[in-house]
């Protein structure tokens, strides 16, 4: 801070100087493609020290480096962060992260990233989620709109355009008509879970076969009820804390030997996992036993 301020004109050496209301921040962004100079881009605002929060901040003006160390962009503007803290003299609360925020069009770029778009002969369209029969239906798709044989399935998640064979004046009219071509993705069956939150999404194509469950559970509960004992008044002795603890273990009934039919369809699958009647934290673990049994015919991510 001092080293900014003597910047500024500002001389503060030999001053005690210990400002409550500047934090240390990290500043990263992502350069979007075919970016030029002048371009504004949104900036992500992190702090790195101890500051408890960032509303109302401004950032100063700041470099930003790539990886080469070139700078790029150069950032600066009010910080728009997303949460909020209440504090007491014995209670904190804190709601969202306060301690981050963003900087929308904080970013002007200074440096282009070289690259002869308009010079390519060919290009490869890299697919998000690898699979043969995307690949192959983007394939037959782009041959079908240029009426001739133009695109070629390399692999499950690369498709080779030729560009010349388009006929199109410039790579950019080209991949302007293939981005307007339709085509219909194989999508997996899948089952994502959230630990934290408890959450379970199924896909569609979700299919189970027909398996018996059964599900409970043990409670460890364990309490303290220090005793203590004191001599008499005037007497001697001394104080002494006796402890004193009360420990169980709980079985928890469950919900015995449960059978779940034959799911063909999502709302069948839906159905006989809801009349297991349990919690969506223990409808996890079901899911993950079910998985492991072989029972559960689709793809399980647990984040």
């Amino acid at each position: 801070m001092t080293n900014i301020l003597e910047r500024l004109g500002v001389n503060v050496t030999g001053e005690e100087f210990r400002p409550k209301n500047v934090a240390a921040v990290l500043v990263t962004a992502s350069l979007p493609p075919f970016a030029r100079a002048g371009s504004p881009m949104d900036v992500t605002v992190s702090a790195i020290g101890d500051a408890t929060s960032l509303l109302g901040g401004t950032l100063i003006m700041t470099p930003l480096n790539a990886a080469d160390g070139e700078i790029y962009a150069v950032a600066q503007g009010t910080i728009i962060a997303g949460g909020v803290t209440a504090e007491g003299q014995g209670a904190r609360v804190t709601q969202g992260v306060p301690t981050a925020g963003v900087v929308p069009s904080g970013a002007i770029i200074e440096r282009e990233v070289d690259f002869d778009f308009a010079g390519l002969t060919s290009l490869r369209l890299a697919l998000r989620t690898p699979d043969f029969t995307t690949a192959a239906r983007i394939e037959q798709a782009i041959n079908a709109t240029f009426g001739r044989s133009v695109a070629l399935m390399l692999d499950a998640g690369t498709v080779q355009i030729d560009i010349v064979g388009t006929q199109a004046r410039s790579p950019a009219h080209a991949l302007g008509q293939i981005e307007n071509v339709l085509v219909e993705p194989e999508r997996r069956a899948r089952v994502v879970v959230d630990q934290r939150s408890g959450t379970i999404v199924m896909g569609d194509d979700v299919r189970i076969s027909r398996v018996a469950v059964s599900q409970g559970g043990l409670t460890l509960r364990i309490e303290e009820a220090p005793l203590i004992s004191q001599p008499n008044p005037f007497s001697p002795g001394e104080t002494v804390v006796v402890p004193r603890t009360n420990a169980g273990i709980e079985e928890e009934p469950g919900i015995g030997l449960a059978e779940i039919r034959e799911g063909t369809s999502l709302s069948e699958v839906v159905a006989g996992l809801n009349a297991l009647g349990v919690a969506p934290r223990d409808m996890i673990d079901i899911l993950k036993s079910i998985k492991a049994s072989g029972a559960l015919h689709a793809e399980f991510i647990v984040r």
